[in-house]
């Protein structure tokens, strides 16, 4: 059932933003209003403040109360424990440390040193179990009515979306084609050793980390667009394909090396996530990169925003800091919301990936099947990655870039878009050269020796 806007007293329909605050429904356009004249509204505000009679209280409700971390009332002394959610020692905090190091480029590492700082926030290292009764709250289901009704009036933002779709869609194809290149004899004897593989697992991690950075340019320019159709909107101006693409490609030198390495980061993840028999790493390592991993995230969410407005790396780094700082909590509810819908098709991909996989087996062996697996296994792959790109990441992104306009307001910081930003021209001449680079290491393997290497155990 639809609520009404205690402000305009109409209704909130599915499509408009739901804003809460102090108890109150409203139109997120109305907050503004608010904001400004909240006198108007001082009644209702103090019949919501009166106390209600108290209830005494069950032992169902002490323990829930107890559970959700009540201490005010039932004031119960715990036991101290460790300071984190996770308890690595020096040695396993270094050794991670210079994992992620070892290849990060000099100007990106720097975006690292916030990491360890929000990895020790509250709000990250245990997200509030009372996220439902806020009454503060504003989760990932009440900001998709803002990305929605901008959809459905600028059009263009799905057209975004499906071009940042087609981009995974093809690097993952093109990452399979060099399990083809394999001999099924080779994957037959890497299976049985302990080693590793070598060469072999050189050149599987350098072909990935190329295609990772093929996907990473398109999705960059596109994601940058999405944010161009946000500010263009807030400013009453007319936002189209060529006018988005305009007020984007100048920074594509900036938001290339961004998404490419926010993208290797998720790659890596994704694969450290996949159950193995020869895991090696303990629980608290485990869970010290998925907060590491979570941190990043919540990290650089005011970077994309800031990068659209023009700024560059290292600045669009600092500025997204203060950002996080000053809304830790609604950044972080919204990332939490995300990632959890992002978790949930994952777990679906999984299940779906299991009846291609038995299919598949013939039982003659992992080196007659894995390239014809990872290469059917695209189906549910990409019918997730679709339904993210399409839906979830529209609305992730275009909160963000929401609540960073309403950071700048509240900061007194102008929303700039150029009016007559610069020709981008060296990026996409360096992109053009990577994809050739690519068609000849496909087209040219076994001329330039590759198949060689890759039939070497």
């Amino acid at each position: 059932m639809a609520t009404t806007c205690e402000i305009c007293k109409k209704k909130i329909a599915f499509w408009d933003v739901d804003y809460k605050t102090q108890g109150m429904s409203m139109h997120y356009q109305c907050r503004e209003e608010f904001l400004r004249e909240p006198e108007d509204d001082a009644g209702k505000q103090k019949k919501r403040a009166e106390p209600k009679e108290e209830k005494q209280a069950g032992p169902w409700t002490k323990a829930k109360s107890i559970n959700v971390g009540k201490a005010d009332e039932h004031p119960i002394r715990e036991p101290e424990g460790p300071k984190y959610l996770y308890e690595p020692t020096e040695k396993e905090q270094e050794d991670l440390e210079a994992k992620q190091a070892k290849w990060l480029p000099s100007g990106v590492s720097e975006l690292f040193s916030m990491q360890r700082e929000l990895a020790a926030l509250p709000e990250i290292q245990k997200i509030p179990t009372d996220i439902e009764t806020d009454p503060e709250a504003s989760g990932f289901a009440s900001k998709a009515g803002y990305a929605l009704s901008l959809g459905l009036k600028e059009k263009e933002i799905f057209f975004f979306g499906g071009m940042q779709w087609l981009a995974v869609a093809i690097a993952y194809l093109l990452w399979t084609q060099m399990l083809f290149w394999i001999p099924p004899e080779v994957w037959e004897a890497l299976s049985s050793e302990d080693g590793g593989a070598g060469p072999i697992d050189v050149a599987l991690t350098l072909w990935a980390f190329i295609c990772v950075g093929v996907a990473a340019f398109p999705i960059a320019i596109f994601s940058s667009c999405m944010g161009v159709t946000h500010f263009l909107h807030k400013q009453g101006r007319a936002s189209t394909v060529a006018m988005c693409l305009k007020l984007s490609l100048p920074n594509a030198w900036p938001l290339w090396a961004f998404h490419w390495t926010d993208g290797w980061i998720t790659v890596r993840q994704i694969m450290s996530r996949i159950p193995s028999t020869e895991e090696k790493r303990t629980p608290a390592q485990i869970l010290y990169e998925e907060v590491l991993y979570y941190a990043w995230k919540i990290g650089i969410a005011g970077v994309l925003p800031s990068m659209v407005l023009g700024k560059g790396m290292i600045e669009s780094g600092k500025e997204s800091l203060a950002f996080v700082k000053q809304h830790t909590k609604e950044i972080v509810r919204l990332r939490a919301s995300y990632s959890g819908y992002c978790w949930l098709l994952g777990i679906l991909t999984y299940v779906a990936a299991f009846p291609i996989v038995f299919y598949l087996d013939d039982g003659t062996g992992i080196g007659n099947n894995i390239a014809n697996i990872y290469l059917y296994i695209a189906l549910p792959i990409c019918f997730s990655t679709g339904f993210i790109m399409f839906f979830l990441r529209p609305i992730y992104l275009l909160s963000l870039c929401n609540l960073y306009s309403d950071y700048l307001k509240a900061n007194n910081k102008a929303i700039e878009l150029p009016d007559n930003p610069p020709r981008a021209i060296s990026a996409l001449v360096v992109f053009a050269i990577l994809c050739i680079a690519v068609l000849v290491v496909f087209y040219y393997r076994e001329a330039i020796g590759l198949v060689d290497i890759l039939s070497t155990i």
